[in-house]
């Protein structure tokens, strides 16, 4: 998360608690009231994947068990699909490099990028995604934005939503990895 965001959202002090998530810490600074459930989501998921990673073995980012994809893939993909869904609400075209990182999630599992790699790119796309929250106007919201080269209809909110929700689901899944992952060490 972007230093400044960093320093104004800061943890409630509650007496026996430990840190609340993101949206029991109040508003994200210079976000409209309609995105901050967004931006609390974005936020929430960065904090766990930092935290459920920070131990993490390489052979264990990149473990299948029962063949399920690895921790790496969803940390790879994760950072590409938001990127993605971003340049779509943004009312863009990918361009040559995303579709360069595309064609890399399909080999991650055999590239094996280190970890800090994949993390460093999940910041640097997180701090696009709070900045580009950050500037998106409220009454620009419902405008319609399209999908892809066969132009699926979506709109500003809802590519947003959808970054939200999709980093939400990926991350779970890296949680239940990493304990499936732990419980056979």
């Amino acid at each position: 998360m972007t230093a400044s965001l960093i320093e104004t959202h800061e943890t409630a002090s509650v007496p026996g608690m430990t840190t609340p998530e993101p949206w029991l810490r109040g508003p994200i600074p210079e976000i409209v009231p309609v995105l901050q459930p967004v931006a609390h989501a974005l936020v929430l998921t960065d904090e766990t994947i930092r935290a459920v990673t920070a131990d993490l073995s390489r052979y264990d980012l990149w473990r299948r068990p029962g063949g399920a994809a690895s921790i790496g893939f969803h940390l790879a993909h994760l950072a590409g699909s938001t990127d993605r869904l971003l340049t779509y609400a943004r009312d863009e075209q990918l361009s040559d490099n995303q579709r360069a990182a595309l064609a890399r999630e399909g080999t991650a599992d055999a590239d094996r990028p280190a970890l800090d790699a994949l993390l460093g790119e999940w910041g640097r796309v997180m701090d696009d995604a709070l900045g580009q929250l950050r500037d998106t106007v409220e009454t620009d919201l419902v405008e319609p934005r399209f999908v892809g080269r066969a132009r699926l209809p979506s709109t500003v909110i809802g590519l947003l939503f959808h970054a939200a929700e999709h980093a939400a689901r990926h991350t779970g899944q890296i949680v239940t990895t990493a304990k499936i992952l732990s419980a056979d060490r």
